[in-house]
């Protein structure tokens, strides 16, 4: 089997590229520049030079493959244009052969209680326009695709992700982690390992599947700060943040770190025999 994979050399893609050769698969992964392709090929992919926005790059090395996995995204004011046409250029290439998408299980908004694949949606304005994008991923199955979305949770592990990055980085200058609001708001977080057996296990889904990818740890984001301070370096020093000064400081990305979610994988569980092994997310992440 082979697969094409953008965004290979990025924090998920790395541990999705070993997940792929464990399995003997042959990966070719979308590189930029010299640095991605050093780092894809190190992981054991071939790299395939470009960048999101070369759609006929997208499409022929879609068309190589037995299946396809876009990671990759373009952060930027155009965020949702970028995401649509490659996702366009990628189904457009990859046909009725296996497309998995990345969403974000942020579009769920605040959930009351524990929230599944069904529950309904109220996305924070940082994901509102995943919405649109998805539906059109999806919408490929009448026409003979084989869309497959998963939506990660708060991803951490191997001491990166988006809590290294908003939480610990700044902590070790500002000398506290920060804390928005009380912290009695939980997160739904997923090891970067564990998600990337999902995205190889979700290959196999059927089309049109939607999957939650989260490992049924919803801790509270005050025990979450806690943990965080100690690999931070600041041990139990946090310091507690308005909405609005959360969002004077990270930017639009706070109002998603102050939703209060709990979500299931038991989805992906059941369907897919997807089993996380890394469920001692405070732990690991007070080590860093």
């Amino acid at each position: 089997m082979k697969v094409f994979i953008t965004g290979g050399s990025g924090y998920i893609g790395r541990s999705t590229v070993r997940a792929l050769t464990r399995r003997g698969i042959e990966v070719t992964a979308l590189a930029r520049g010299e640095a991605a392709a050093r780092i894809v090929s190190d992981l054991g992919a071939t790299p395939v030079r470009g960048g999101l926005s070369d759609l006929a790059v997208l499409d022929g090395a879609a068309r190589q493959a037995d299946g396809v996995i876009h990671l990759g995204q373009n952060y930027s004011d155009d965020t949702a244009e970028f995401d649509r046409a490659a996702a366009e250029a990628l189904q457009n290439g990859a046909g009725d052969r296996p497309y998995v998408h990345t969403g974000g299980v942020w579009v769920y908004g605040d959930t009351d209680g524990v929230a599944n694949e069904d529950s309904p949606l109220n996305p924070p304005q940082i994901t509102a326009w995943r919405l649109e994008n998805e539906k059109r991923v999806l919408s490929r199955v009448a026409s003979g695709g084989h869309p497959v979305l998963v939506m990660p949770g708060v991803v951490y592990g191997r001491s990166g992700g988006l809590l290294q990055m908003f939480f610990v980085e700044p902590a070790r200058t500002a000398d506290a982690v920060p804390l928005i609001g009380d912290g009695s708001n939980h997160c739904a977080l997923v090891h970067v390992d564990d998600i990337a057996e999902l995205y190889v296990l979700a290959l196999n889904a059927e089309a049109g599947s939607v999957y939650c990818g989260v490992s049924d740890q919803n801790p509270p984001m005050a025990d979450i700060t806690r943990a965080l301070s100690h690999a931070a370096g600041r041990p139990e020093r946090t310091v507690s943040l308005s909405l609005a000064q959360a969002r004077e400081r990270m930017g639009p990305i706070a109002e998603a770190f102050a939703l209060d979610q709990r979500l299931t994988g038991v989805r992906a569980r059941q369907q897919l025999g997807w089993t996380p092994t890394r469920l001692d997310a405070l732990t690991e992440l007070a080590r860093g």
